[in-house]
C-alpha cells in the first residue's frame, strides 16, 4: 500500500508539502497541487482521513442548511458552495430543513459534536438552541437574520425590488398586485420596502389588499394570482417575489382567460433557468446565485481557521432582465 512518502518522492516535494496540499490546498501553488495530485493518482495513495481529523480535530465537512432543496435558486447557490468547498478541501453535507427549527438545531448540533466544522445557513433563522451562540463558525447567506452579527452574503433586495417596481410603473401600471414570501422573512420585508418606495416616488398609494402571501412555490403563486384576478377590478400587473411564484401566477392567469402581458403583466425574481424559456419569457431580477455560495464558503473557511473574513457583510449586485411577460397597460 502506497504511503505519503511514496507520493512525496514521485512529486518531488517534501512530505510536509504533500500533507499541506491535502489539508490546506489553498496554501500551496497550483503547480504544486498538480504535482501532488498526479502522484496520488499514480500511486493510488489513500490518505487516512480519520487519523488526520483526529490530529487536527477537524472533520473537513461543513453543513449547509437549505429551506427547500427543490428550489432551483438554492440549487445554484449550493453549486457555488460545493465548487469552492472542493477547492478548499471540504465536503458538503446538505440539510433540507423545510424551515423547521427542530431540523436546523439537529444539523447545527453536528458542529458541537465535531461532526462538522461550520455551517452555512440559507434561511433567516439562527439554527442553534442557544440563539446567542456567537462562537460556532457560521455564515448566513441569501435570507439573513436581521440584527444578527453573523457574517452575511446577501443582495440589496430593497434596491432590486424598487428597480422592478419602477419598471412596472414606467409601463403605465398604477394598480399593482404583489405576491410576497412569508411575512417573517427578511427578504420579503426588504422587497416589500423597495416596492413601496417606488410607489411613493411615483405618487402612488400602497394598497394592502393587493398583497397576497406565498411560500415561494409554484402552487402558492397560482393560488395568490387566483385571489388577485378574482377581484371585481383586478390589478393590471403582479410583482412576484420569486420566479416560481411568478410562473405559477402566469399559468393561473391563463387558466382564468387572461393574456400575459396584454391583460396582465407578471414579474419574477431570481432568473432561474426556466425563466427565459417559459411562455412568455419572464421579466425578472437576475442575481448571482453561485457567487452567494462561493463567497459564503470562503467566509466560513476563514472563520473555521480563526481568521477574520475580509468583509463580514457582502452585498452582491443584481440586474433587471426585461422579457416578454411585461407590457404597456392597455
Amino acid at each position: 500500500m502506497a504511503t505519503i512518502r511514496d507520493v512525496s518522492k514521485i512529486a518531488g516535494v517534501s512530505v510536509a508539502t504533500v500533507s499541506r496540499t491535502l489539508s490546506k490546498p489553498d496554501k500551496v501553488s497550483e503547480k504544486t497541487r498538480k504535482l501532488v495530485n498526479d502522484a496520488i493518482k499514480q500511486t493510488n495513495y489513500k490518505p487516512d482521513i480519520l487519523a488526520r481529523n483526529f490530529r487536527t480535530r477537524k472533520s473537513s465537512t461543513i453543513v449547509v442548511l437549505v429551506p427547500d432543496i427543490a428550489n432551483p435558486f438554492f440549487s445554484r447557490v449550493i453549486r457555488g458552495i460545493e465548487q469552492t468547498a472542493q477547492r478548499l478541501g471540504y465536503a458538503v453535507l446538505l440539510g433540507d430543513t423545510q424551515g423547521l427549527r427542530e431540523r436546523e438545531i439537529t444539523y447545527a448540533n453536528m458542529v458541537y459534536t465535531s461532526q462538522a466544522d461550520g455551517i452555512i445557513q440559507l434561511d433567516c433563522h439562527i439554527p442553534f438552541e442557544d440563539k446567542n451562540d456567537c462562537t460556532s463558525p457560521i455564515v448566513n447567506a441569501c435570507d439573513c437574520v436581521r440584527g444578527s452579527n453573523m457574517p452575511t452574503v446577501q443582495l440589496d433586495n430593497v434596491a432590486a425590488a424598487k428597480e422592478m417596481a419602477k419598471h412596472i410603473i414606467s409601463l403605465g401600471h398604477t394598480d399593482i398586485g404583489i405576491i410576497s414570501g412569508p411575512e417573517n422573512s427578511t427578504i420579503t420585508n426588504d422587497r416589500l420596502r423597495g416596492f413601496k418606495q417606488s410607489l411613493e416616488e411615483a405618487g402612488l398609494s400602497y394598497n394592502p389588499a393587493n398583497r397576497m402571501f406565498g411560500d415561494y412555490s409554484l402552487p402558492s403563486g397560482a393560488m395568490a394570482a387566483s385571489d388577485l384576478l378574482s377581484k371585481p377590478i383586478p390589478p393590471t400587473a403582479i410583482m412576484c417575489m420569486n420566479d416560481e411564484m411568478a410562473i405559477g401566477a402566469i399559468r393561473q392567469a391563463k387558466k382564468m382567460g387572461f393574456s400575459v402581458p396584454d391583460d396582465i403583466s407578471v414579474t419574477g425574481f431570481d432568473d432561474i433557468s426556466f425563466a427565459e424559456f417559459f411562455d412568455p419569457p419572464l421579466t425578472t431580477i437576475s442575481q448571482p446565485a453561485e457567487e452567494f455560495g462561493s463567497n459564503a464558503m470562503e467566509m466560513l473557511f476563514d472563520l473555521i481557521n480563526n481568521k477574520e473574513p475580509e468583509s463580514k457583510n457582502i452585498l452582491l449586485p443584481f440586474n433587471l432582465v426585461i422579457r416578454e411577460s411585461t407590457g404597456n397597460k392597455k
